[in-house]
């Protein structure tokens, strides 16, 4: 029997055909048509092929913008394809996290239960090591942790953008991912907005997915894009979610936060010019940072006062 129709999956791809085609095939071939939705955000014309050719013969629909969207803006318009077509239970998923039938049936009976509830599975390596049980934001530094005791429902936590179940009427109250981010922490920004917004955030332990071999996104750094987005992006989050006291530590804190970026990124470079690497590293702190300071200048009436108390809510 395939999956029911309400359930739709999203995933955002980047040039990683071979990535679709080991995780997705088995449970996309156990949704309905129309339920698989591919955004392949534009990496080159052979991957782009390759990635049309899959879709092509397993029957998703697949999204084909000519540039890079992002992953804010793609799971977005995955999204808004899914809706059209009535799905009210949305799986966003990495192409590299494959997800078993049962487990995404479970993620999406709590959804039906508690639609309030953004929930993730505990995700594990092929090596059965435990890559995601939990976020949480060290607001002192400045950073989004994942750890093996972190508790995601707990103040300041977070969910993996990897593999999320979210019901669509929370979708809408939330009006999606904020696209500003462009390529990282919108996970961690749409995790906040949630708490902020009355919802709330579950790991469902009874459920794993497994994740091929692959760093974390910051140690992930591949290309002077993904440098510049994971500066930028931290300080933007601190704008819109901190009071001035955190959003002063977040920028004092930047330059170390960039290094660790580049240190993990160093051997990862398509551009094979480290030079590129720190150039952006530098753009996208000074980036975060003319939003953090226009922030701290802003008057802090209004949504100076919602990040005041997301502060708040965040440090318990």
């Amino acid at each position: 029997m395939p999956l029911p129709a309400e359930l739709g999956i999203v995933v955002v791809n980047h040039g990683e055909p071979d990535l679709l085609e080991l995780n997705l095939v088995g449970i996309g071939r156990r949704a309905r048509t129309g339920r698989v939705v591919v955004v392949d955000n534009f990496s080159g014309l052979a991957t782009r092929e390759a990635t049309t050719v899959l879709c092509a013969r397993e029957g998703w629909t697949l999204i084909a913008p000519g540039i890079d969207l992002g992953f804010g803006a793609a799971v977005n318009a995955g999204v808004r394809l899914l809706r059209s077509h009535g799905c009210d239970r949305l799986l966003i998923l990495s192409p590299d996290v494959r997800i078993d039938e049962p487990g995404m049936l479970t993620l999406a009976q709590g959804c039906s239960a508690e639609p309030q509830r953004i929930l993730s599975p505990r995700i594990v390596g092929t090596d059965g090591s435990l890559w995601f049980g939990g976020g949480t934001v060290d607001i002192r530094r400045g950073r989004a942790l994942m750890a093996d005791d972190a508790d995601s429902s707990a103040p300041g936590g977070w969910l993996s953008g990897a593999c999320l179940m979210i019901h669509a009427s929370l979708w809408d109250w939330l009006d999606g991912c904020d696209e500003g981010h462009f390529r990282s922490w919108e996970d961690v920004d749409l995790s906040w907005r949630c708490v902020a917004a009355g919802g709330c955030l579950a790991v469902h332990s009874d459920v794993t997915a497994v994740r091929s071999t692959r760093s974390f996104p910051v140690a992930g750094v591949v290309s002077p894009l993904d440098v510049y987005s994971a500066c930028r992006s931290r300080l933007t989050f601190a704008a819109r979610h901190l009071g001035r006291r955190h959003i002063v530590q977040w920028l004092l804190a930047s330059p170390g936060y960039a290094v660790s970026v580049l240190r993990n990124g160093r051997h990862r470079s398509r551009t094979g010019r480290p030079g590129a690497l720190l150039v952006a590293a530098v753009r996208g702190t000074a980036a975060g940072a003319g939003t953090a300071l226009r922030t701290i200048g802003a008057d802090t009436h209004g949504t100076g006062g919602r990040r005041v108390h997301a502060e708040q809510t965040a440090a318990g």
